[in-house]
């Protein structure tokens, strides 16, 4: 089964999140239905970028790597390719 890392965008926060998960759609939903204690502060968490991995190292080895630039910028240029 595949990995993901994901970006969700919330324009009411005006804020990225970076995660990884199994299973994508109920991540989301999760996200945009006040189930997830770190994006419980908005319900208008879009997807904005995702990557699929063989594994959970994987992708949470990627999701480190992006949270670790720490930089707007560097999501915002990863959601335009």
């Amino acid at each position: 089964m595949p990995f993901y890392i994901y970006i969700v965008y919330s324009p009411s926060l005006d804020r990225y999140y970076v995660g990884h998960t199994e299973d994508l759609d109920n991540r989301i939903f999760r996200h945009t239905n006040s189930g997830s204690k770190s994006t419980k502060k908005a319900n208008d968490w879009q997807l904005k970028h995702k990557e699929v991995y063989n594994s959970r190292s994987e992708a949470m080895a990627r999701e480190l790597q992006i949270k670790k630039k720490k930089s707007r910028k560097y999501i915002e240029e990863l959601i335009s390719r």
